[in-house]
């Protein structure tokens, strides 16, 4: 039997599990949930996965995505009225 174990870990260092593998560079709510693009608003808790990491032992697999905040700013790209003031 194998198994095969997914995690997030946050730029603080605490790790959580999450369902399945995540892409480089998606964006995630806290949960680890991919968003759907454009967001509704710059102003909330986003994060993107900029690392993975595998760890390959006999009969498991353990990948931990790195996760990093964004701010406000970064997220006006990807919302759907950019030009909208973040104050």
């Amino acid at each position: 039997m194998f198994f095969e174990e997914f995690y997030i870990v946050f730029p603080e260092g605490d790790i959580q599990e999450v369902p399945g593998r995540l892409p480089f560079n998606t964006l995630v709510d806290m949960n680890g949930h991919v968003l759907d693009l454009p967001l509704p608003s710059p102003r909330m808790i986003v994060f993107r996965v900029t690392r993975i990491k595998t760890n390959e032992n006999k009969g498991s697999r353990e990948t931990f995505h790195y996760l990093e905040l964004m701010s406000a700013e970064e997220l006006l790209p990807y919302t759907k009225n950019i030009h909208t003031r973040v104050e």
